[in-house]
């Protein structure tokens, strides 16, 4: 894909818009500002948690706006995070996307992972979730 014209932009808005549409189906919810920012969160929690070199990997398949968002205050000092509880995992998702509680942010990021195996290659997915602790691996389920 060529990204240096306007096509480029409208197709990654296109794509990001699908994706959003995507996870407001999986959370239930028509609030597409909601999905928007559980996306976000998620993608960015998940980043911090993964080693650079399969995060940079994650990112390749990512619409070119959601690419940005995940990089969004990226820093790459701190990767990856030492994050291997769920609750601390839930808490930061709850955070970072505005929900109420780590409940809210189970279900969430269950919904958002069924969600990405749609649009990321299941083997890239698999890589990921293989980084994860098993407790953290636990939560991501598709159910």
């Amino acid at each position: 894909m060529a990204t240096g014209t306007v096509d480029a932009i409208e197709r990654t808005v296109h794509k990001t818009n699908e994706w959003v549409n995507d996870v407001a189906r999986e959370v239930g919810t028509e609030d597409r500002a909601l999905a928007w920012r559980i996306l976000r969160g998620y993608l960015q929690v998940l980043r911090d948690r993964l080693t650079m070199d399969e995060a940079a990997q994650f990112a390749a398949q990512l619409p070119q706006l959601l690419r940005g968002v995940f990089y969004e205050g990226f820093d790459p000092g701190h990767q990856p995070e030492k994050i291997r509880d769920r609750d601390i995992f839930l808490e930061r998702l709850a955070e970072r996307a505005g929900l109420a509680d780590p409940a809210e942010a189970e279900r969430a990021a269950a919904a958002v992972t069924r969600a990405l195996r749609r649009h990321v290659t299941s083997g890239e997915m698999d890589d990921v979730v293989a980084q994860l602790p098993t407790e953290i691996r636990e939560v991501l389920k598709p159910d």
